[in-house]
């Protein structure tokens, strides 16, 4: 149950805090048309998720902000079991807020914690159920209708069911349809990858292998230098260098047995004059092995070439190259063996195809139950909204029996179609009705559902659209009959609705400091049996119209 509702800086409304009575009720707003009602409607859809923008802001305000207070009872599983599932604290009391920044970014939190949209509509639609001019209007689309139909029927878990079978059904037919189409390509592909593997095994590369071959063909062309080089140090470390280095050797045994404290130095020493010998001697080797190879400069040109080719062709280096010849043989041979794949899926969309058809068939058979039941059911909630004999009746559009006739929602399209008088035919719901029968019809439905569901609050926007004389009355006594058992909210214009609120708001536009804004104030009884005289015969009302609210008031007061 909606307890709280605070509204700041939202169009007209500066600041606004709203508590609710608790334990349910009719609580009734009303008001000049253009006063701000339908802000009311608005900051609470933000709490649902809906789109919001800065635009809303009001006028010289930085954001705007809307929080709302809500009880629920224990015994509401599935809407613990989605907080639970969303990470969300799970209380008895839930707190949503929405924040919406000039610059136009939004945020919203549940229970202090930030949630998206999504969760917000999940976890509001277990909270409240508003009823507006935009539900009015889904209710003439034969998509709606059937939503309604399997909301009544409590069908949505098999729908749901319905709905990922047949998408797994729809990807099993995508792959098959893949297949097939490798399979009329199959010999061009076939040649094209045979070409690849002949390629890239021909010239066998090896990870790392160009790398090397550079860094020789690099040896090789600057082999005048390296012999220059080699020959000079060479001859550098011959000679007097080497004369040196033995004599030095001779002074360190002299030196090490004439003080044997000097004898780790002296090694040292020694060591070092040895070391540059053998390393005379390695030089020595190495300039052997220095030798001008033309044709091998040629052959290693060719290999990088050819290995360079391959990296155009099949990758950036050359372990892209091996991996693109691996991929290359995997294809190959799942396309050898494509006849059996194709067969393997085929079988599995036959039988997938099945599974949806008779998940189909299946819904169809509780969904036809459903429209015998729903039918009965707005039909008798009609007769006591002043609709005498008149008839709703859900029709199934005629199926083939075939795949065709297959989607997400199962295999049926619904459509309402109403007779309002005895003896016509009944005709589709999007033709004919008036603005008065489809809000009296949307009455029936949203009475209907919120028995069967754990929705406490009921939001109606001005439900009583077209609606007058008796049927005004019809309306006013079914809300009220529904704010036994639910808290009921209702935008009202008819003077019969708000007489029966047992909680009367009323929502005035007022010019303050040179600023316009929207209040909205409860209203003590002499104040309400003024409002119901305005909303009876305008802003200039007889005693006798007074006489007349004050009657209707009395007759709300007994009716609760």
């Amino acid at each position: 149950m909606l307890c709280e509702l605070r509204v700041e800086n939202l169009a007209l409304i500066e600041s606004l805090h709203l508590s609710f009575e608790s334990g349910g009720g009719l609580m009734v707003l009303t008001g000049e048309t253009g006063a701000g009602k339908s802000i009311m409607i608005r900051a609470i859809g933000l709490l649902a998720g809906a789109r919001g923008s800065a635009d809303w802001i009001r006028a010289g305000a930085e954001r705007c902000r809307v929080e709302a207070l809500f009880e629920v009872s224990a015994d509401h599983h599935e809407l613990m079991r989605v907080l639970e599932e969303g990470g969300f604290e799970v209380d008895s009391q839930i707190v949503i807020a929405r924040t919406i920044s000039a610059g136009g970014r939004s945020r919203l939190h549940i229970n202090g914690s930030i949630a998206t949209a999504k969760a917000a509509a999940e976890i509001s639609s277990h909270l409240l159920e508003i009823a507006g001019q935009r539900e009015h209007q889904r209710l003439l689309e034969s998509s709606s209708q059937l939503d309604y139909l399997d909301t009544v029927g409590d069908l949505w878990p098999l729908r749901s069911e319905m709905a990922a079978r047949f998408q797994v059904w729809r990807e099993a037919g995508s792959t098959l349809t893949q297949l097939r189409g490798r399979q009329h390509d199959r010999d061009r592909r076939c040649e094209f990858l045979n070409h690849q593997i002949n390629e890239i095994e021909t010239a066998a590369p090896e990870p790392g292998e160009d790398e090397a071959l550079i860094a020789e063909r690099n040896r090789l062309k600057s082999v005048e230098s390296l012999l220059r080089l080699s020959r000079d140090s060479l001859h550098l470390l011959s000679g007097p260098v080497a004369d040196n280095l033995a004599l030095v050797r001779k002074h360190m045994e002299q030196l090490a047995a004439l003080d044997p404290g000097a004898d780790t130095l002296c090694q040292e020493v020694s060591e070092y004059a040895y070391l540059a010998d053998e390393h005379g001697h390695r030089l020595r080797s190495y300039l052997e092995s220095l030798e001008h190879s033309p044709h091998r400069l040629e052959t290693i040109g060719a290999r990088l070439d050819t290995l360079q080719n391959l990296k155009r062709k099949y990758g950036t280096g050359l372990a892209e190259v091996l991996d693109s010849l691996a991929e290359a043989k995997a294809e190959l041979a799942a396309i050898e063996h494509l006849d059996e794949q194709i067969a393997t899926q085929q079988a599995l969309v036959t039988q997938l195809q099945d599974e949806v058809m008779q998940r189909a068939e299946s819904l169809s058979g509780r969904r036809i139950e459903a429209a015998r039941a729903l039918e009965s059911a707005v039909n008798g909630e009609l007769a006591s909204l002043n609709f005498n004999k008149s008839r709703l009746e859900v029709r199934f559009a005629e199926r083939d029996g075939t795949v065709a006739d297959l989607r997400a929602t199962g295999a049926d399209t619904v459509e309402f179609y109403f007779a309002a008088n005895p003896g016509e035919p009944a005709r589709p719901l999007a033709r004919i009705v008036s603005g008065g029968e489809l809000s009296r019809l949307m009455l029936a439905l949203k009475c209907i559902l919120a028995r069967q569901d754990k929705v406490e609050t009921v939001i109606f926007d001005e439900v009583d659209a077209g609606v007058g004389g008796e049927a005004a009355e019809a309306v006013a006594r079914k809300i009220r009959e529904l704010a036994v058992h639910h808290q009921v909210i209702c935008i009202t214009h008819l003077p019969q609705i708000a007489a029966r609120g047992t909680q009367h708001l009323r929502v005035d536009k007022r010019v303050v400091d040179g600023r316009t804004i929207s209040t909205v104030e409860p209203l003590p009884r002499t104040d309400r049996v003024a409002e119901l005289a305005r909303m009876l015969a305008g802003e200039t009302f007889s005693s006798q119209t007074l006489a007349w609210a004050e009657e209707l008031l009395r007759k709300g007061e007994a009716a609760q």
